[in-house]
């Protein structure tokens, strides 16, 4: 039995200078995404005031236990509690980036959308949100998406594919014609109808993207199956008595693997824009949760405010760059002609 992984695979893609690079970065964006809490939000970090230590990342305080009038959540970009807490001894630690993605400062003095700034370094959205926090969270968002449909469609299609090339006859003849009927369905109309009946979300728009998404990776492993079956390592396997599933498990799926892992940066990057897509035409999560594809559409909507479009779009070629030559890199550490 051939190893999917030999030794020198991951070598192979270390030497892809563009792939490495790329993966590194990606990564590095990725870690400091899933970081935003921590630099890019409407509240302190910590807040010491009058020798008792309060954490309003973690907990809701109201106005009143600084210093203020009302019993309600305290708004830290409001000047009173920002002098109260920040003044007489007290400290406050504020992220570097003042605003979360759904923020609304009331105390703005710019028209919205606002242009870039030093309170908003890539300015504001036509609702008055930071354009740098929505880009970072919906980076984070989108990304975390598609890592969940990739790795959903995948084991979907792994094992469906698997099952036809493993089996063959008439269990292969059946499930081809249930995926050319499936695969005929109009998927958008039917996204938009099953859309109407529940609340738009990354979970129901996972769970309706993923009834579709994996048919494409399916056809690779049922050729790989097919082909693999009769090789002399399962056929001394059935000989031996091992059963059909440890047979699929054990013997045949690590050989047959190989473009499943070389197409999965591109896989990612298609759940992407997906995603992004209908979050354009509004078939996407509601308009206050960051989404690339809405702020694509605030920057269709607002031509002269040009940061929102750049922002948007710079963000998404830097993304889907990076899939890509992620996936090239990892096509050519697969490919054994390239290692030798």
């Amino acid at each position: 039995m051939q190893n999917i992984f030999p030794s020198n695979t991951w070598q192979a893609f270390k030497r892809h200078k563009r792939g490495w690079l790329s993966l590194r970065i990606l990564a590095v964006l990725f870690a400091v995404a899933l970081a935003a809490p921590l630099w890019s939000n409407d509240k302190p970090l910590w807040v010491n005031y009058q020798g008792k230590h309060y954490f309003p990342l973690f907990n809701t305080y109201h106005e009143t236990e600084f210093g203020g009038d009302f019993e309600t959540p305290a708004d830290y970009l409001d000047p009173l509690v920002r002098r109260n807490i920040t003044s007489d001894g007290n400290t406050a630690v504020f992220p570097p980036n003042p605003y979360a993605a759904d923020t609304l400062n009331d105390f703005d003095t710019e028209p919205d959308p606002a242009r870039p700034s030093e309170n908003h370094w890539l300015g504001t959205d036509d609702r008055g949100r930071d354009v740098l926090a929505r880009l970072v969270y919906g980076f984070r968002d989108s990304l975390l998406f598609a890592l969940a449909l990739t790795a959903v469609t995948t084991v979907i299609g792994v094992a469906a594919g698997a099952v036809q090339g493993y089996f063959g006859g008439k269990t292969d003849l059946l499930m081809q014609r249930f995926l050319e009927i499936w695969g005929g369905l109009p998927e958008l109309y039917l996204l938009i109808i099953l859309s109407s009946f529940f609340n738009p979300s990354l979970l129901v728009l996972l769970v309706l993207l993923s009834l579709f998404g994996w048919m494409g990776l399916s056809d690779y492993v049922r050729a790989e199956f097919l082909k693999n079956r009769q090789a002399d390592y399962v056929l001394a396997a059935k000989s031996m008595g091992v059963s059909d599933g440890r047979i699929m498990w054990r013997h045949i799926l690590p050989n047959s693997l190989t473009p499943v892992l070389a197409f999965l940066p591109f896989r990612i990057s298609g759940a992407v824009l997906a995603l992004t897509s209908l979050d354009f035409l509004g078939l996407g999560v509601p308009t206050s949760q960051a989404s690339l594809g809405e702020l694509l559409a605030q920057g269709k909507d607002n031509l002269d405010a040009w940061w929102i479009g750049l922002s948007a779009v710079g963000t998404l070629t830097v993304m889907l760059f990076l899939l890509v030559m992620i996936g090239e890199g990892l096509r050519q550490a697969f490919d054994v002609r390239s290692r030798s």
